[in-house]
């Protein structure tokens, strides 16, 4: 089974599970184009999916694609909206990159948009 989304103006609008051979016959009078998306793709990686580890598979349009997300035509890419107005798209993985790295000291922060800073939960 492969997953499928229902893109309509650039944004995913629903996904499915399906076999490929199912848009043979399908008909949907609804606007919008059928893409077909990769649950195991994040930042453009393909991921084992009994072990999660990086492997040797297909990393199709870059992430999977949920509702809300959104199609780049252009970069034939799957990616979540922008969080923050200061976050720049990453190029190679289509993920949203802060300005200042995620701090890794093991402990969780929240992202301070006013003060570019992450802040301790």
């Amino acid at each position: 089974m492969a997953h499928f989304a229902k893109v309509v103006n650039g944004v995913v609008a629903q996904v499915i599970v399906a076999e490929p051979e199912f848009f043979n016959t399908f008909v949907d009078s609804s606007p919008g184009t059928w893409i077909q998306t990769s649950y195991n793709t994040r930042g453009g990686i393909h991921y084992n999916p009994e072990t999660g580890e990086p492997d040797d598979g297909v990393a199709l349009r870059k992430n999977y694609a949920g509702i809300g997300s959104i199609y780049d035509s252009a970069r034939d890419a799957f990616y979540s909206p922008q969080p923050f107005a200061s976050w720049t798209l990453d190029e190679d993985s289509c993920t949203w990159q802060a300005p200042v790295s995620y701090p890794d000291d093991g402990n969780f922060y929240t992202w301070n948009e006013e003060a570019q800073t992450w802040d301790a939960v």
